[in-house]
């Protein structure tokens, strides 16, 4: 059996560029332990998820950003966000999880960090009042 295609110069060319007829040859394969006439079908179907959710923390970001911003964590966590929705865009979605990760590290220290900001000032303006 010879499996490559063949090709055969059906006519003289007078000026005109040959023309090749290819011939296909078919070949049957047979399941061993089969009868020739009875081949079965396997299938397999691969269930593949059609978009992979990742959250990007745009909206906690600006948040945060507008009103939380303890030391400008806030805008480096909106950065951080904004590459996120970039990479999930472009369909790198590893990329984007890693950038969704320290997005939201970043968004939890701004928020621990400037809640309790405001509590010590709370505090340290309660103390003020009472020692008068």
């Amino acid at each position: 059996m010879n499996h490559t295609s063949q090709a055969f110069l059906t006519a003289t060319t007078g000026g005109h560029p040959p023309n090749y007829e290819r011939i296909k040859e078919e070949y049957e394969v047979a399941e061993l332990g089969g009868t020739p006439g009875s081949a079965s079908v396997r299938t397999t179907v691969i269930n593949m998820p059609r978009e992979v959710s990742v959250p990007d923390h745009v909206v906690w970001s600006l948040f945060n950003t507008l009103f939380m911003n303890f030391c400008c964590l806030g805008f480096i966590a909106y950065t951080y966000s904004v590459k996120s929705r970039d990479r999930k865009m472009v369909g790198d979605v590893t990329g984007a999880q890693a950038y969704a990760s320290t997005a939201k590290c970043l968004n939890i220290s701004t928020l621990v960090l400037s809640i309790l900001t405001v509590v010590i000032t709370i505090v340290a303006v309660v103390i003020i009042f009472v020692m008068m």
